[in-house]
């Protein structure tokens, strides 16, 4: 039997995501990010949504680009790091020792050492609650040549994505694949 939580922001799994962006000095600044994902194909976007009290909330409003960061595992300590500060008072790179690069096709820096960027235009802006999600149009995805596969893409076993389970306040690893999407169901 199940037991009713209530209605509460437990899913899993969610995405341990850094979104950079510069500020109005053109400083580069990067905050933690779980509520977020892929939210349409044609055209490639992808939303974060972001509380209003953040500095990256008012950066995003003004520049009108952001870069989501995906962090491996080995940069887990980091990537908690951006969450834990604000980049109105802190400069979250001297302190953690990433390297942020001016992206050449949006106005938002992405962060040299983690293995996966996708760099985006904010294309539609939605007010939510506490919450304003950011939909941004995808125009490129920079991955590390070591964690492309055969098929030329990212292989998330390479990539090593860190997730993080609201409920519990904890990051965690990617396991096991289960087997192939649109396949494994056709054994039925």
């Amino acid at each position: 039997m199940k037991k009713s939580l209530g209605a509460k922001t437990l899913v899993f799994p969610t995405p341990t995501w850094i979104v950079g962006t510069y500020d109005q000095e053109d400083r580069p600044n990067a905050m933690a990010a779980a509520w977020g994902g892929i939210c349409c194909s044609d055209p490639p976007c992808i939303a974060v949504s972001l509380r209003k009290a953040t500095y990256t909330h008012g950066n995003l409003m003004a520049r009108k680009a952001f870069t989501v960061n995906v962090p491996s595992e080995n940069h887990a300590k980091e990537a908690d790091y951006f969450g834990l500060v604000s980049g109105r008072k802190t400069d979250k790179f001297s302190a953690t020792g990433l390297t942020p690069t001016r992206s050449e096709l949006v106005d938002a820096p992405y962060i040299e050492e983690f293995p996966m960027v996708l760099e985006c235009n904010v294309v539609h802006v939605f007010e939510l609650g506490l919450h304003t999600q950011f939909v941004g149009q995808i125009m490129d995805v920079k991955a590390d040549e070591a964690v492309l596969g055969a098929t030329g893409h990212p292989e998330i076993e390479k990539v090593r994505p860190i997730i993080f389970a609201p409920g519990e306040q904890t990051y965690y690893g990617v396991g096991v694949s289960l087997g192939r999407a649109f396949a494994i169901g056709k054994e039925i």
